[in-house]
């Protein structure tokens, strides 16, 4: 027994020690400017050893180290977990311009050894804007971000694409990338551009929530990458892209509010929108060079075919799974179907299809799958001849034909039945069998006469009712055509709805409400808002500001009161949407206001 606890606790040790690996991670500025403040931070998943920091060579150290600990424990699913780690800061000052490297930080821990990686930072000179626009003009051919625009401006939107000149059908990625020197509290709205002439897949990228230092051009920048797009030319010749317009809700202090001993720390800022939009971009597309094969798929990349025959021997009538399986990178979701030339007596249905893409920067990879269901109706050896599936190959710039092997498929015949019958559905052929006459016998006697009452049109009832039903039409056609009229005008359609659709969107607002979606409540609040602003006053979405809003209302002549209503609750909503620090009581206060807001508004517009 003693045995056993012993050999259990060093299993618990060993696995302690192995699940306990020791990492040194370090966080830092990859660019700064000469004279600037930064730190540098080392965490360490472990203690009781003894940390070195590198040289800092061509920077000056202010102060340092400054060391924290902290610990975390969870329990999931009945096991638990710790983690602890020590932080080491140091605060540096750049001194000159250049590239400096550092070299890695150091943890000893029982003997052991453990290093981070080498520290990277650039430090660029505090230019002007306007100095670095023209020394950026000098070095466009030198410059690592020669398709960033001029550094000069605080705040831009850059839409890249990797190649401007490619094959159809050959992938290109487009990447909208954010460019800022000033304080941005969130994104309001991103129009992307249509993108025509190309079929469009969305890579997957992390969500903006912070913004990395980048030397651009001599100016140090906060980026961030937007959106990634994977993008598929349909036709040849120059196509243009349109610019991608972004909405920026931006920090900017108020003047005259800085306090002459705390500086900046009690000052009060106000968040103000700002809209800025990329540069079109033109991509030349060109033909695919040769003669293109009978069976080119349409396919550009790089493929592999496969296919498979789950049974060789089957009775008639059985089915059969012939599967195919088109594998690689290229624009597999337009591949189409291989075609099969089989026997006669072979029924085959329409493919089930079913991708596995993933959308990459290096295109789309996975495969396609076409599952045939074969069905023979006439017992026998068959043959499946090789199936062959061109496409164009990128890296070798020529069409290639892949073709798969010959497939053999025997159908047995079922007992009792008949050696030269072809059975089709699973029914026997039968003689027609003659069931009686198609014709009847013709009646000869002439039955019993009757002599019918008055005609109908002799009637006046008929006239009146012929009557009524014209009129009837005449007023349904008038009714018919005023409707149209009125639907034909969609401003006004959207004016008479507005109020029924801003309390739809106040009643998902309250459910959110309920259930403490207080995140989803403030955006069911702005949609409201801006909905019926939109609808009531005859101004697109697109171009619907807070301040031509107000002009709007001042023109429909709204008190002055309930214009002021309407900018507390956009500012409450921005401000909860991006900062949530609100209580439920005030975002009922926000629902109140809302509703009083577009009651007033509509009471007096109508």
């Amino acid at each position: 027994m003693k045995k056993s606890l012993i050999y259990y606790l060093l299993l618990l040790i060993s696995l302690t020690a192995k699940g306990q690996d020791v990492f040194v991670k370090a966080e830092y500025p990859s660019v700064v400017n000469a004279g600037e403040q930064f730190t540098v931070m080392w965490t360490v998943n472990s203690g009781g050893g003894e940390f070195s920091a590198p040289a800092f060579k061509g920077f000056y150290k202010l102060m340092g180290p400054e060391t924290s600990y902290s610990s975390s424990t969870q329990i999931i699913n009945g096991k638990m977990s710790n983690e602890t780690s020590y932080s080491y800061v140091y605060y540096l000052q750049a001194v000159k311009e250049g590239k400096y490297v550092l070299s890695p930080a150091t943890f000893t821990l029982k003997g052991k050894t453990f290093s981070s990686d080498s520290i990277h930072i650039e430090v660029v000179g505090n230019t002007s804007p306007k100095q670095s626009t023209a020394s950026s003009q000098g070095q466009n051919a030198e410059s690592e971000n020669a398709d960033v625009e001029s550094s000069g401006r605080d705040l831009f939107i850059n839409l890249t694409v990797n190649r401007k000149e490619i094959y159809i059908g050959e992938p290109i990625v487009a990447i909208v990338k954010l460019y800022s020197r000033v304080n941005i509290s969130g994104i309001n709205e991103i129009k992307y551009p249509s993108f025509n002439n190309f079929l469009r897949s969305d890579i997957e990228t992390p969500p903006l929530t912070s913004l990395h230092q980048e030397n651009i051009n001599g100016t140090i920048y906060g980026t961030g990458v937007v959106q990634q797009f994977l993008l598929y030319p349909q036709i040849t010749g120059a196509i243009t892209i349109d610019p991608v317009q972004l909405s920026v809700l931006i920090q900017k202090k108020v003047r005259g509010q800085s306090d002459p001993f705390f500086g900046d720390f009690f000052s009060s800022y106000q968040t103000l929108p700002k809209e800025v939009a990329s540069k079109p971009v033109t991509i030349t597309i060109k033909p695919l060079p040769g003669v293109k094969p009978s069976d080119f798929s349409g396919v550009v990349g790089k493929l592999d075919l496969k296919a498979t025959l789950n049974k060789e021997s089957v009775n008639v009538n059985d089915a059969v799974n012939f599967k195919i399986v088109l594998s690689g990178n290229g624009n597999l979701k337009i591949a189409s179907a291989p075609v099969l030339k089989l026997s006669p007596d072979i029924e085959v249905y329409d493919p089930k299809v079913t991708d596995e893409l993933k959308n990459g920067i290096n295109g789309t990879t996975g495969q396609k799958t076409f599952e045939y269901l074969m069905i023979p109706r006439h017992y026998g050896d068959f043959t499946i001849p090789p199936i062959t599936y061109s496409y164009f190959n990128i890296s070798t710039g020529k069409y290639e034909k892949l073709t798969t092997n010959e497939f053999h498929i025997s159908a047995n015949k079922v007992n009792g039945q008949n050696a030269g019958a072809t059975v089709y559905g699973g029914v026997s052929k039968e003689d027609v069998k003659y069931l009686g006459k198609d014709i009847r016998f013709i009646k000869s006697d002439p039955g019993n006469m009757e002599r019918t009452g008055d005609i109908l049109f002799s009637k006046q009832a008929f006239y009146s009712a012929y009557a009524f039903s014209f009129l009837a039409f005449i007023l349904i056609l008038f009714l018919r055509r005023e409707h149209i009229k009125r639907n034909s005008d969609i401003s006004l359609v959207k004016n008479r709805k507005a109020g029924k659709i801003a309390i739809k969107r106040l009643q998902s607002a309250s459910a959110c409400l309920k259930n403490e979606e207080i995140d989803q409540f403030y955006d069911e609040i702005l949609k409201a808002i801006w909905g019926y602003l939109s609808d009531k006053l005859s101004i697109p979405v697109s171009e619907l500001t807070r301040n031509n809003a107000i002009d709007a209302l001042h023109i429909f002549g709204i008190e002055e009161d309930d214009i002021k209503n309407l900018s507390q609750i956009l500012d409450t909503c921005e401000f909860a949407r991006f900062a949530p620090s609100s209580s439920n009581a005030e975002a009922a206060s926000v629902y109140e206001d809302a509703s009083v807001f577009i009651k007033s508004v509509e009471n007096l517009i109508g």
